[in-house]
Parts: structure tokens; sequence; C-alpha cells
């Protein structure tokens, strides 16, 4: 159920997630998808843009949902266990990628 996924600007490192941790993550990331569909229906339709406005900014709070979610998830496992282990560096990246998402 762990389907791999590179790109050139991430790292090589994998989180192994459990199935109940991997079903959250998927299930908020279909709602957004789901949200985005219909925004480009509306769209399409020439729905008013204050509508669209709207369900655009319910699309940006399911991906902040998504956020939150994922990023505990690093924190309580990824960066806890290289802590533990003396990888300090993980703290660096930890601050950079939150520099990164407060932009």
């Amino acid at each position: 159920m762990n389907e791999e996924l590179s790109c050139p600007q991430c790292s090589d490192r994998k989180k192994y997630r459990t199935d109940e941790e991997q079903k959250k993550l998927i299930n908020r990331l279909k709602l957004a998808e789901g949200q985005i569909r219909g925004i480009q229906r509306m769209v399409e339709e020439n729905a008013y843009c204050p509508d669209i406005l709207v369900q655009v900014s319910a699309v940006t709070s399911a991906l902040n949902s998504f956020n939150k979610e994922l990023l505990a998830c690093h924190i309580r496992s990824c960066v806890a266990n290289d802590i533990r282990e003396g990888n300090d560096e993980s703290i660096d990246e930890f601050v950079k990628l939150m520099q990164k998402l407060m932009r």
C-alpha cells in the first residue's frame, strides 16, 4: 500500500507509515481533490466569483489540515527518532521546513 514517489526536490529518505496513518492522509487529500474538481466545474459553468472564492478557501483549509496532520506525524516519528539517535541535523532540517511553511 505504501507507494514510493520521488521528485527532484525531495530527499532520498523515506517514511513508512502505518496503514491507519496513510489512510488518514489519503482521505484528507481526496477531500481536497474533490473540492478542486468542484471548483473547476464552477469555473466551467461560469459561477459567481465570490462563490468560487469561498470554495477555494475551503480547499486551502483542507490542505492546511493535511499539513497539520502530516507535520504532527513527522515530529512524533522522524524528528523524535532522529533526536533520540543523536542526529541533531534533524532539528536544522525541521527549522528550515517550518521557515518554508510559514512564508
